[in-house]
């Protein structure tokens, strides 16, 4: 009865939101607070509780293993992310105490525990948002996710100082981990493409990350995410995350049910959600302050604070540990954070257009970290998106005799593109401050490689805005897509898959004649 029940409230809740243009995953949390509704009536077990938190919790250790695989730990120590991150966590417990003490009669200690838990962030929302818009390796992305792995690190930290517990002699071990690394990358060699492949990332972001860690007495969470740092530096980096995909949305699913699992919200937990969700905006704009502050371009750091604007599921630990009475009024914060937050980061590249010369006069006159190309040199072809199919068109156009100049969103693949001797850029496709200041005179043609249609589709409404008029080439996974991207104008559009169908098929028929 437990997966019946799980399984179609998910479902169908999941399919409504959707038909409203909401993600699915809001509709998780609806389903989550109309099971614990309803659970008496349809014969929901009292144990059944404990099952879905065991598989909520394997959902999110595979969910950071994953984001671990595209982090670099450079990442992390910039001053936008550790200073960004420490200073909202400080300003956000000046922002919340003294409210909760005056306005709500808590006392000192325990005003400040739940300011501590409303001040993070969720990691597992944000993740998921910048994942399904392939924003994970941006500029931007990388930056929140940064701010994020801070805040994790903070909230782990509270719950040890509090709760009194401290890791053990094992958590020395935890300095052994890099070493491991030699021998982590070998077994990834050896595990094939099939199903050891699935059970390689299990072991790594459940066992030896999860259980691991646990046994040192330091977070699981941490732990899977160290694993997938440890391994983001393999060449099949990517192709392990891959490969963890459907496992990890399964169970993600658990976890957003477990949020509305948490209880039935009376009027007061009603009215101290709503309060902090009209809160969310101050939170927001902090963020972007501070990124601001920290010399980012207004684009970049409006886009942060938005992925980086909902209440974190680490507040519900911390409060599940140390303020177990306001579980319930925080759970029904971070579901409504989780309403507001997800259609708006789905709106978010508009949205900017929209106030882009309001939040213009924010910026520093100093040079960005995030800043991009504006002069193209002597390029005759732009690739924009430097991944497989884009590194390919490069080398192809380089034997040809062209000049071809590659631009990718992604800083850190941009750079290893420049350590290898290519003309590559950091330059991104969604970014109208981009493309009104980017030289394309020279320019003959452009090459869309990227894997977000939507990136597309900016990109070559940008391209003919912009007044050019070249060729303008792109690939799709879809019918639907072609369609679409050349609806906007594209002059060319080839389906990948149906392409490598019939150069494949080709090189069968040349073998067959020479036979």
């Amino acid at each position: 009865m437990f997966e019946v029940i799980t399984i179609s409230f998910a479902f169908f809740f999941g399919l409504a939101v959707r038909q409203i243009g909401l993600p699915p995953l809001v509709g998780f949390l609806a389903a989550g607070f109309a099971i614990k509704a309803f659970a008496g009536g349809l014969g929901f077990p009292e144990y059944s509780g404990k099952i879905l938190d065991h598989v909520a919790h394997l959902g999110v250790l595979l969910l950071l293993f994953t984001v671990g695989l595209k982090l670099k730990l450079e990442q992390i120590a910039q001053p936008q992310v550790i200073g960004g991150a420490l200073l909202h966590f400080l300003l956000s417990l000046l922002l919340f105490m003294p409210g909760l003490h005056w306005l709500m009669g808590l006392a000192w200690e325990p005003a400040l525990l739940l300011a501590i838990a409303l001040s993070f962030s969720s990691t597992v929302l944000a993740a998921k948002l910048l994942e399904s818009k392939r924003e994970l390796g941006n500029f931007h992305g990388r930056t929140a996710i940064g701010i994020l792995i801070v805040q994790d690190i903070i909230a782990l930290a509270v719950l040890a100082i509090w709760s009194g517990k401290a890791p053990n002699l094992w958590a020395l071990g935890i300095f052994a981990v890099p070493l491991l690394r030699p021998l982590l990358h070998r077994l990834l060699d050896l595990a094939g493409h099939d199903e050891l492949l699935v059970l390689m990332g299990m072991l790594l972001s459940l066992v030896i990350g999860g259980m691991g860690f646990a046994a040192m007495g330091l977070s699981s969470e941490i732990g899977a995410l160290v694993m997938g740092v440890l391994m983001s530096s393999h060449p099949r980096a990517k192709q392990l995350g891959d490969s963890l995909w459907a496992l990890k949305e399964i169970f993600l699913v658990g976890f957003f049910l477990q949020i509305g699992l948490t209880g039935l919200p009376d009027g007061d937990a009603w009215i101290f959600a709503l309060a902090m969700g009209v809160l969310l905006a101050v939170k927001g704009a902090l963020f972007f302050a501070l990124l601001v502050a920290f010399k980012l371009r207004a684009r970049s750091a409006f886009l942060s604070a938005l992925s980086l604007s909902a209440y974190s599921e680490f507040g519900l630990i911390v409060a599940a540990s140390l303020l177990p009475e306001y579980l319930v009024p925080l759970a029904l914060a971070v579901s409504i954070s989780f309403v507001i937050a997800a259609p708006i980061n789905r709106l978010a590249h508009p949205l900017y257009e929209r106030l882009e010369s309001r939040l213009k006069r924010f910026e520093r006159d100093t040079p960005h970290p995030d800043e991009q190309p504006k002069d193209m040199g002597d390029a005759d072809v732009l690739i924009f998106g430097m991944g497989r199919t884009g590194s390919a068109a490069y080398r192809y156009l380089t034997e040809q005799g062209f000049r071809p100049l590659g631009l990718d969103a992604d800083t850190y693949k941009a750079k290893a593109h420049q350590a290898a001797g290519r003309k590559v850029m950091f330059a991104d496709a969604e970014d109208s401050n981009f493309w009104r200041t980017c030289d394309l005179t020279r320019i003959k043609a452009a090459i869309l490689a990227m894997d977000d249609l939507e990136a597309k589709l900016i990109a070559v409404r940008s391209l003919r805005q912009s007044g050019f008029s070249g060729q303008i080439i792109a690939h799709a996974l879809h019918e639907s897509h072609k369609a679409r991207i050349l609806e906007a104008g594209a002059d060319y559009t080839y389906l990948t898959m149906n392409q490598a169908g019939i150069r494949l098929a080709g090189q069968a028929v040349e073998a067959l004649r020479a036979s």
